[in-house]
């Protein structure tokens, strides 16, 4: 009798031990939340800020936090707008730090900037540098005045008129005009913000044809973060490696950790066409550790176990960017990111990194719309650059735009860090694109010597049709 008195007792005492349980796990989601949300506000405000500077611009903190700073992960969207922020100057009125706010019993997040690799974030919990502790300021230059400390005003996007921008003297078709003017107004999807349309059209050098438009606030020299158009940025670095004989695509990672076992199988090709057959936690594979936590990508990137035989299943994924990258980092020491974009002319271009040396090209590089053009225009000229310089491989166009590997579901295909539209109606099959987060995309036309640059900052869960806008950009130019 004792006995089933004791076992009646547990049980009835085991929900609320797991209820109690359950709402610890709860506080700590919600902590973790709001120091992501710390760190994705330092890095976006740093990053959009201390970047534009180093071209030239401008921005204001309350344009970053209306367009970079809405619309973003439900996870942590109703959290960042009531963080507190500082913006600490150098001694130059650049911005050197920004610290964000995020709980009582610890140090502010903050993001720390170079104005050479942009910025950088630190882990969660690290202690920001002093003023003695930064780098130091040039001869000559005046101290800045004091610290500005900001709380997030939950700003609005009004609807936008659009700025035009001609690129040439030449005016544009009427019926081009229109699509162009078309993508700043909810045809294309509704609630999609766009900031830039860049078109290029013809071949390098002279005979190319150009215009830009911006929305209010945004310009030529506006860089905006790339999201996943650095993967295809990516493949282009690894590109440039296999030209110089530095790499080949066939190449396995000599990573230490994996010596012992079948992911040493695992080639760049495999990375670029996301069939490494590694687990990812989430589709896309959010890394969010890396991206708004501040983690390395050595330790965020490398461990994820094999589940299926590489170049068998597709699955898109950073981490696979991200090994591909690291297999060829020990060329960087002769040539690196800055490198390439010096060679293509992208000179509003800056690849960031994490907290230690590794770059984060599967999302972090800033760029200009125009920049992202040459990109593009870098493939139209099968890797030769405008001052000659053959940069890719005679047949790397070839390759990045091949559906060799296993194929993602839907219209879209995908080759080697960059998407197919091979499968659209009304454009011609050889079209590629590199395409990212919050309505990124550059599409290259080879057979029509288009490239069709498309900036944005779409709150999640809206999608710019760039199928659409590419049909009809395409059918206003015959």
């Amino acid at each position: 009798m004792i006995r089933t008195s004791l076992a009646a007792l547990a049980a009835l005492a085991l929900p609320a031990s797991l209820a109690a349980q359950s709402t610890t796990q709860e506080q700590l989601d919600a902590r973790y939340d709001r120091a992501l949300a710390a760190g994705y506000k330092a890095l976006f405000l740093c990053s959009a800020l201390a970047n534009a500077q180093r071209n030239g611009v401008e921005r204001a903190p309350e344009s970053v936090e209306a367009w970079e700073l809405t619309g973003i992960y439900p996870r942590i969207d109703a959290i960042i707008g009531d963080l507190d922020y500082s913006i600490l100057p150098d001694a130059a009125g650049r911005v050197a730090l920004v610290e964000v706010e995020w709980a009582e019993d610890m140090p502010p997040r903050f993001a720390e900037a170079s104005h050479d690799q942009g910025c950088r974030l630190a882990p969660i919990g690290l202690e920001a540098p002093t003023p003695e502790m930064r780098v130091p300021p040039r001869p000559g230059e005046e101290q800045a005045s004091a610290d500005a400390t900001r709380r997030g005003a939950g700003l609005t996007i009004p609807i936008v008129a659009v700025e035009t921008g001609e690129r040439t003297p030449k005016a544009p078709p009427s019926a081009l005009d229109k699509v162009i003017g078309r993508a700043f107004t909810p045809d294309y999807g509704d609630g999609a913000r766009t900031t830039a349309v860049v078109l290029r059209h013809g071949d390098s050098g002279d005979g190319v044809i150009g215009q830009g438009r911006y929305a209010p606030g945004f310009g030529m020299d506006t860089p905006q973060r790339t999201w996943s158009v650095a993967k295809s940025i990516a493949a282009t670095l690894i590109g440039a490696a296999v030209q110089r004989g530095d790499a080949q695509v066939t190449d396995g990672l000599a990573f230490d950790q994996w010596r012992w076992d079948a992911r040493r199988t695992i080639t760049i090709d495999n990375f670029l066409r996301m069939a490494s057959g590694r687990y990812s936690d989430t589709p896309g594979n959010r890394t969010d550790p890396l991206y708004m936590g501040g983690a390395l990508v050595a330790e965020s990137a490398t461990g994820w176990p094999l589940l299926h035989e590489p170049g068998s299943v597709f699955r898109y994924a950073n981490n696979d960017t991200l090994m591909a990258v690291k297999a060829i980092e020990d060329t960087f020491d002769t040539y690196d990111p800055a490198d390439l974009f010096s060679d293509i002319g992208m000179t509003g271009t800056v690849a960031e990194t994490d907290w230690g040396t590794d770059y984060i090209l599967s999302s972090q590089v800033w760029a200009t719309a125009d920049d992202l053009a040459k990109l593009g225009q870098l493939y139209l000229d099968d890797g030769v650059t405008q001052s000659g310089k053959r940069l890719l491989p005679e047949n790397w166009r070839e390759y990045v735009s091949t559906p060799s590997g296993p194929q993602p579901d839907g219209e879209l295909g995908y080759g080697a860090g960059w998407w197919l539209m091979n499968k659209s109606e009304g454009i011609p099959p050889d079209t590629f694109a590199a395409m990212g987060n919050r309505g990124q995309y550059v599409v290259v036309v080879p057979s029509r010597e288009v490239v069709i640059v498309r900036r944005g900052e779409d709150p999640v869960g809206t999608r710019f049709d760039i199928i659409a806008f590419t049909r009809d950009m395409l059918a206003a130019m015959e």
